[in-house]
């Protein structure tokens, strides 16, 4: 799949087809960019819950017709009660990847669902909620297709997901892994999302629908409450931004690890490479995601607790020292610990010229596990990246907030044309947005020959414990050999592997025509027209 796909008058992309078409309805009924992607990030929250969820946390990127981008922050801070002492008391030395005591940041998805209409209601007429949420409602009530990857994901990860609270009762309904196919209904969840939609989005943080919300996590045994439902809020901040040849490049601040996509890319411009797909570009890629995720993980935690400024670490002295460190012949030493992820990107231009770069997450797979029994809500385990010991910026505490790998991104380029991007896959995050970007951008690839390309993995998500270098199979041998030459201790894997991510992209060109790429790694779809 190489064919780039191209419109005027709108386009979405996201890994669900049906998420895709819902957006393009919307889009179609008058509606804009972000009321689409609302409307799509609430169709993945049905669709594809294994990635995505409204018991979750958002990142957006709001890019205006003729203006700058506006990042919305939707990430739930830790409960009151979740202290390390407090978990201690529970007999962890850790928090547990999975079930109730792996829920202990709150649900932010919805407010940032709820902060996207306000901040982009002046660019156009609103639609009701209702609209937006009516296609994720019927899904849920009527059912849907199981895709492959929640089929495949749902066996693989059986064994920790069946003993928690409400899981085999929403998702195996019949007592096994649904079946790729397969129709599947979610009436709780349906249920919840009508309250949504009639009470307001806010409704899950205040009133009658919270109250049951914080019933239904106590009841269960995760730490959160009332209390803390009532102190969820979307934040509009200012994104980070690097200058690089021919463009600027724009993504979120702490908590999440934009600052590590942003440094690979401009880290990568300062190295002179000029053929892609050459052992230049990979190499050269690899080494800059290790410098850069040597500065994430020492300085990027929680803002409230981080001594460093992150717009300073993308300074350009900053970034030219750093460019010196890198040998562009021989590997720097790794392993390095890593994370995984699951996660759903989407993007959507309408018309008039704005345009969305979002991405929600539940991290792991389904989450913690845990589906609220009344809501039909999977809550994250967002929390997992805290620590229970010491201090610094990733240290346990009440109301902190937990580092994020979920990242969307944006580009403006110098002749006018405009790049949203980016991925799910925990840590291959980052690496996806620059093989994307540079290979679009520097090396002049197609947009969907970018996105469908062999792609590289350094450390680990979907499950990967190890922390070598993979790559899909359909490398040249001879940069397969050049990179093992290197130093590179390297894996080859399967062709279009699901732990290469689920990338996607629209480029809006100054003459509106829009082009949009999907992939064909995931089950997603471009919509337009």
């Amino acid at each position: 799949m190489n064919k780039t796909l191209r419109s005027y008058r709108g386009m979405v992309t996201s890994p669900h087809h049906l998420a895709s078409q819902a957006g393009l309805d919307v889009l179609k009924a008058g509606g804009n960019a972000a009321e689409a992607a609302v409307c799509v990030a609430a169709v993945l929250s049905v669709v594809y819950p294994h990635m995505s969820g409204i018991g979750g946390d958002s990142f957006w990127l709001l890019a205006p017709a003729g203006g700058l981008p506006v990042g919305v922050e939707a990430c739930g801070t830790a409960a009151a009660l979740a202290t390390p002492g407090w978990y201690r008391q529970q007999g962890c030395d850790q928090i547990p990847t999975r079930g109730p005591l792996a829920a202990l940041t709150a649900p932010a998805t919805v407010a940032g669902w709820a902060r996207v209409l306000d901040e982009a209601s002046h660019w156009s007429r609103p639609l009701p909620v209702s609209e937006l949420l009516g296609p994720a409602i019927h899904y849920a009530e009527a059912g849907f297709a199981v895709s492959r990857s929640q089929a495949e994901l749902s066996a693989r990860f059986r064994a920790e997901l069946e003993p928690q609270p409400g899981f085999a009762a929403t998702f195996m309904p019949d007592g096994e892994p649904p079946i790729e196919g397969r129709r599947l209904r979610l009436p709780r969840l349906a249920q919840t999302l009508r309250e949504l939609a009639s009470d307001g989005l806010m409704s899950l943080y205040r009133g009658a629908l919270a109250q049951r919300i914080a019933a239904e996590l106590e009841g269960v045994g995760s730490p959160l409450r009332e209390a803390d439902l009532r102190e969820v809020e979307a934040r509009i901040v200012t994104p980070l931004s690097v200058r690089i040849g021919g463009a600027r490049l724009f993504n979120m601040p702490p908590p999440t690890q934009g600052i590590a996509s942003l440094m690979i890319l401009a880290l990568f411009d300062r190295l002179g490479v000029t053929e892609g797909e050459s052992f230049a570009h990979v190499h050269g890629l690899v080494e800059a995601t290790k410098a850069a995720f040597r500065v994430r993980d020492a300085h990027v935690g929680c803002p409230a607790t981080m001594s460093a400024d992150p717009a300073a670490l993308l300074g350009p002295s900053a970034l030219d020292a750093l460019a010196g460190e890198i040998d562009k012949e021989r590997a720097q030493p790794w392993p390095h610990p890593a994370g995984k992820g699951d996660t759903t990107w989407f993007a959507v231009a309408d018309g008039a010229g704005n345009m969305v770069s979002a991405i929600q997450s539940v991290y792991f797979e389904f989450g913690s596990g845990v589906v609220l029994p009344g809501t039909g809500i999977t809550c994250q385990n967002r929390g997992l990246a805290f620590s229970l010991d010491g201090g610094g910026h990733r240290a346990l505490r009440p109301g902190a907030r937990p580092f994020h790998t979920i990242n969307p991104a944006l580009a403006l380029f110098d002749d006018g044309r405009k790049l949203a991007y980016g991925t799910m896959g925990g840590e291959g995050q980052p690496q996806t947005q620059a093989a994307v970007f540079t290979r679009y951008a520097r090396f002049g690839m197609g947009l969907q020959e970018a996105v469908t390309a062999p792609r590289w993995l350094l450390g680990r998500t979907w499950g990967e414990n190890a922390a070598d270098l993979k790559l899909e199979g359909r490398f040249a041998p001879e940069l397969v050999a050049r990179l093992r030459e290197a130093g590179h201790e390297l894996r080859l894997v399967e062709d279009f592997s699901d732990m290469m991510g689920h990338a996607g992209a629209i480029v809006r060109h100054p003459d509106q025509l829009l082009e949009g790429a999907t992939d064909p790694r995931s089950d997603g779809a471009v919509a337009a027209w």
